[in-house]
């Protein structure tokens, strides 16, 4: 390392967020970046630790110690291609990613001041762009073809790998625009879909094709291909069937989210279509991230107020949680940008029905709820207190996770990837499960009797 001894005397330094008045009156990205001196100064705080647990928690295997040296040595370009040589897309994870490698980075274990690895990410693969250190790669055909079925993190990074490999590789989306939850579900403010495209257009020049508003059916495949995967994500959300839930204004969390990224990218709805925050009392039943996305939109569309609830416990103020130590992920209480941006938050909350007037949502009867470990093991039993309360809301946002995916058995040469595979999870470990099924394709077809065979 260039200077192991840095993180003595340099603390961590964020880049933060723009100013709340400032953020919350557009959809631009909220957080800020260092200017290039700052962010060397940053990656020379990753020291040369004995065992680098950053490489082990990260799902696609990144080396933080590795391009944060070439970082802190000014050598922007190798620090892109020793991270690129693992990530398809850091600009898309220096965004988005929670940073598991930041949870088990050395300096976080004994001081709780992480490598800022997640925004050196970003840092790395926005200079990479800009001083076009992305070049388009000549690829060799090997003369076999694969569809993949969705393009979502896992879709995209299987196609990409794929493609390095040598196949022809033939991406087919229901939508009008590749991305999946990348471009349907992440609010802009965390990642400027222009990114998405930027990679798609060089995924294109490098021979990917996709296939826009084809919705394939799993037991329908297109003909013609010698392998198929199945990169479908978790298209449905967990619903919350209590009286009430047909009322007007009880929406899915991505009917909001989806939506006010389609208006953003200029697709037009009728007025009885929008689905719209302005002047209203908001509710998000869900307290992960997905809700937290619903916080942000809401406000930018002009709520009146918002409140989020959850079913569980609170969880403790960090850093440390003792009940969940390392190296097990530590559930500590998160306030992201949007919860800054105002917003009342509620836990042991258990929704018993939905209230409205003449079919339209008027407010939604919750009630306080205890917990109590379960005699026969597993999750624990919940106990309401018996005292109902009414929370006064104009329309409702259900942000409560997605159900897992049933599948039937396929062929040999059908795969699964990603969230359909593993039900949902983060962008991360979407694409890593892309690079595993890659792989897996690749060895089908290299060991498959016939062309396959070498």
């Amino acid at each position: 390392m260039g200077n192991p001894k840095a993180f003595l005397t340099i603390h961590r330094q964020e880049a933060g967020y723009r100013t709340i008045n400032d953020r919350i009156h557009d959809f631009s990205e909220v957080e800020q970046t260092l200017n290039a001196n700052d962010r060397k100064v940053q990656a020379s705080r990753c020291m040369d630790c004995g065992v680098p647990f950053c490489h082990w928690a990260c799902p696609l295997g990144n080396k933080p110690p590795e391009w944060n040296d070439a970082l802190y040595k000014g050598d922007w370009e190798s620090a892109y291609r020793l991270l690129n040589s693992t990530n398809d897309f850091p600009e898309f994870t220096g965004r988005v990613c929670p940073a598991l490698c930041e949870k088990s980075c050395v300096l976080n274990l004994t001081e709780h001041e992480p490598v800022t690895n997640r925004e050196n990410e970003a840092a790395i693969a926005e200079m990479a762009f800009k001083e076009n250190y992305v070049k388009i790669r000549e690829i060799p055909r090997n003369g076999r073809k694969v569809a993949v079925i969705g393009s979502g993190p896992s879709g995209l990074s299987v196609s990409n790998r794929l493609n390095m490999y040598g196949y022809d590789v033939t991406v087919f989306d229901k939508n009008e625009s590749a991305g999946g939850l990348l471009r349907f579900g992440i609010p802009n403010f965390k990642l400027n879909k222009a990114l998405i495209d930027r990679r798609l257009d060089i995924m294109e020049q490098e021979g990917i094709k996709f296939r826009y508003n084809s919705k394939v059916e799993v037991d329908n495949l297109p003909e013609g291909f010698d392998a198929y995967v199945i990169a479908t994500g978790t298209p449905d959300a967990r619903d919350l069937n209590v009286p009430g839930r047909e009322l007007k204004g009880v929406y899915f969390a991505l009917e909001l989210l989806s939506q006010q990224n389609r208006l953003l990218a200029g697709v037009r709805f009728d007025e009885d279509e929008l689905v719209n925050c302005k002047g209203k009392d908001v509710l998000i039943i869900g307290g992960g991230d997905t809700g937290s996305d619903c916080i942000g939109t809401a406000h930018r569309q002009g709520c009146k107020s918002v409140t989020q609830i959850e079913i569980m416990p609170k969880p403790p103020v960090g850093p440390e949680d003792p009940a969940n130590p390392w190296p097990s992920w530590p559930r500590i209480l998160k306030t992201t940008s949007s919860h800054e941006e105002g917003c009342v938050r509620r836990w042991d909350m258990n929704t018993n029905r939905f209230l409205g007037e003449n079919g339209k949502l008027s407010g939604v009867e919750v009630e306080s709820v205890s917990w109590k470990p379960n005699p026969d093991g597993g999750r624990p039993l919940m106990v309401k207190s018996g005292k109902p309360e009414i929370i006064k809301a104009d329309i409702v946002f259900l942000a409560m996770g997605f159900l897992r995916p049933k599948h039937s058995v396929y062929p040999s040469n059908v795969f699964v990837t990603g969230d359909s595979a593993n039900g949902s999870s983060l962008v991360v470990r979407a694409m890593a499960s892309g690079h595993d099924t890659a792989k897996a394709v690749d060895n089908f077809l290299r060991s498959s009797d016939g062309a396959g065979k070498e």
